[in-house]
């Protein structure tokens, strides 16, 4: 059996030989035999086309993928075969008159105008294609760099044989192809095929093969494909290269510059991962187009998969209830209030508090990702800026959301203990020229008595932090901005998208931001300050790494998209992704107790400011509103909301941000949508057993 077998295998390699041998042979006597020697006869043409890698797909942290490819097609010309043909110049017109009756747009990078007067456009390209632009004129016999544009339109007419009766505007679309195809014939630079053409839908496949273009070939590639409506802000796209990107990335080995790049979100963030290396496949062809032989020189290498930290069940709750919460507020029907009818945008975040890890990210309102492109402009000037990502640029004040580290810096300070109580006089006058009033000495008159720094987060009465922030004097501003930023306010979370960082309210701050007198710092300011007021603005990702910080006792996590990357066939994993620390504070336990004492009173005890949301809610949660001034007395004040869950063994915590949202306890609808969904919780109230579950 074994003679057998060695036997047939033998046969199989004797006529895989042989056909070689053929093929070999044929092709020898088509190129040498057939023509002499004489290469100006030569009857086939090797060429070199670029086979484009798909790009890696992106992963929720369960294994749904948000964004993938779908397969599509690219309309290329071959050089060699089109120049060739009987008359190229007609071709390529007809080419052209199609494409300008059905609105086609196509590749073009000749450097001129494509109406007279002919003019110049070379700034509108990268160095490289200016670079690729002198190549050319010194390949067509010399000349001159500083020839004008009129002068050289006449002379590539005459080289290329354009008809005289045709227009310059058609000479110039036609020229504009031959430029393309020319570059490709002299091989300049990195250039391979020419795709005429990317993405061609179905109508536009039919018409334009149907002329009949000599070289014009169908190129299998593919598109970006998004599977999901929501997170779009992080999500983000691919986009042709800008000059800038091109500099840096032609040093970077498996980049071409017609490349696709990363431009905005976790696309740009990982797209050393995501991006794939491009094959080169060596066609043979004759003069008529006939392949006549094709194979891999290198074949392309797909992207690798991304896994991210987003749990898009969450995603959508968030995203679902942020929307919902806010058109109600612009309601007049739904909201019987004055405060929230001009509501704007919000953002919500979800952290896990045990790694970082961000579960929601998500800003309000949004945009869809399958039509940027076309819909740019539009977005760019839509009411409320939809393509603004409020969750990692918006830099809000915190309001009454502050007050956690105001607590915390006057305990570690020694200015006051767990129990220490502050007699609420309802209005604070004690500087002259200077008033501020708690809420319910504002709104009827009242007083909340004596309380301690757990009611004064119940109840968030802002007359107990005023006194706190006047007893800790004006040199205690750097215990509260030490704590401020020890639990990471004002300060990089470290995600891997772009974000804003915001700023303190201290005396460095407002000198950089003011001069003269406005510069100086008072005690006003750091009473403001204690409240979340003043110059302290923050983003919603920083208020929720600022929670997770608390309840990790001044341990400050790294936010983090990424989970991890595995190779494109999902067999491997690349790179696991690990909780690193960005910052340790050092809090007693008594002033952590305190907060976190203080925030379940927040939640769950009458006349807590977040009571109503989370009342007989199945799980104890804790949690902070706050309200704060926008600085414009005709719009609403915006609303913050902060909590973590379960109250006692925390392991999400979120934030709700809400843009003229009347006040906090508006945004508190999507933070209980997001533990909803985190816990399995239905509707009404049953909780049902989930990945997420607590036993």
């Amino acid at each position: 059996m074994e003679r057998i077998t060695r036997a047939r295998a033998g046969v199989l390699l004797l006529i895989f030989c042989l056909i070689i041998s053929f093929f070999s042979f044929k092709l020898y006597a088509m190129q040498v035999i057939d023509t002499g020697g004489n290469t100006s006869n030569i009857t086939t043409f090797e060429t070199r086309t670029r086979v484009k890698a798909a790009r890696g797909n992106i992963l929720d942290k369960n294994g749904n993928i948000l964004v993938t490819n779908r397969a599509s097609y690219d309309l290329a010309i071959n050089h060699y075969v089109l120049t060739s043909s009987v008359s190229p110049n007609q071709t390529l017109y007809e080419l052209v008159k199609l494409c300008q009756a059905q609105s086609i747009e196509y590749t073009d990078h000749l450097p001129i105008t494509k109406e007279k007067p002919f003019t110049y456009t070379l700034n509108d390209y990268n160095s490289t294609w200016q670079g690729y632009f002198q190549s050319f004129l010194a390949n067509r016999g010399g000349l001159d760099s500083d020839i004008s544009a009129p002068l050289l339109m006449e002379k590539l007419r005459d080289s290329y044989g354009i008809p005289a009766e045709w227009s310059d505007e058609d000479a110039r679309q036609v020229l504009g192809l031959r430029y393309e195809l020319s570059l490709r014939n002299y091989a300049i630079g990195n250039l391979s095929n020419y795709v005429f053409l990317s993405d061609v839908d179905n109508d536009t496949l039919a018409a334009v093969l149907e002329l009949n273009i000599p070289g014009m070939n169908v190129e299998a590639s593919t598109v970006r494909q998004y599977s999901t409506s929501y997170a779009a802000h992080i999500l983000g796209y691919v986009g042709a290269m800008s000059s800038d990107q091109w500099e840096y990335y032609k040093t970077v080995d498996g980049y071409s510059m017609d490349a696709l790049v990363g431009q905005t979100g976790l696309e740009e963030a990982f797209e050393e991962y995501l991006h794939g290396t491009d094959g080169t496949r060596v066609d043979i062809v004759t003069k008529d187009g006939t392949l006549v032989e094709s194979y891999y020189e290198t074949e392309p290498q797909a992207g690798q998969n991304v896994q991210i930290s987003i749990d898009l069940n969450l995603q959508m709750a968030a995203e679902d209830a942020m929307a919902i919460t806010i058109e109600n507020l612009r309601n007049p029907e739904i909201n019987k209030e004055d405060d929230g009818l001009d509501a704007a945008g919000a953002a919500v975040v979800a952290l896990d508090v045990k790694t970082g890890q961000v579960l929601v990210c998500g800003s309000y309102p949004t945009y869809d990702l399958s039509t940027v492109f076309e819909n740019y402009n539009d977005l760019l000037d839509a009411e409320y800026q939809p393509m603004f990502n409020r969750a990692l640029q918006a830099e809000y004040p915190p309001g009454s959301t502050y007050k956690m580290s105001m607590i915390i810096a006057g305990i570690d300070s020694g200015t006051i203990t767990r129990y220490t109580t502050i007699y609420d006089a309802g209005k604070f006058t004690k500087y002259k020229g200077f008033s501020a009033s708690c809420l319910k000495y504002s709104s009827s008159g009242g007083s909340h008595g004596n309380i301690d720094c757990t009611d004064a987060l119940k109840y968030s009465c802002n007359y107990f932090f005023y006194e706190l922030a006047d007893r800790m004097k004006i040199d205690g501003i750097e215990d509260i901005d030490r704590t401020a930023k020890g639990l990471g306010l004002g300060e990089s979370t470290g995600v891997e998208l772009y974000e804003r960082l915001g700023h303190r309210a201290n005396p460095e701050t407002k000198a950089q931001l003011h001069t003269g007198d406005d510069a100086r710092w008072y005690m006003g300011n750091q009473i403001l300050a204690a409240i979340g007021q003043d110059e302290n603005r923050f983003t919603p990702m920083q208020l929720c790494t600022y929670v997770t910080t608390i309840i990790n006792h001044g341990t400050r996590y790294k936010a983090t998209f990424l989970n991890r990357v595995v190779s494109s066939d999902y067999r491997e994993v690349v790179y696991e992704n690990t909780v690193q620390i960005m910052s340790e504070m050092e809090i007693s336990d008594e002033a952590v107790n305190a907060v976190m004492t203080g925030m379940e009173k927040v939640a769950n005890e009458s006349g807590g400011t977040a009571r109503s949301i989370f009342a007989d809610y199945p799980i104890k949660v804790a949690a902070k509103t706050g309200t704060a001034q926008t600085g414009d007395n005709s719009h609403s004040d915006n609303g913050a909301f902060v909590c973590y869950a379960p109250a006692d063994d925390p392991q999400i915590a979120v934030v709700v941000y809400g843009e003229r949202a009347g006040h906090g306890r508006s945004m508190g609808d999507v933070a209980k949508a997001v533990l909803d969904a985190y816990f399995g919780i239905n509707q009404d109230g049953d909780t049902i057993v989930g990945e997420n579950q607590i036993s």
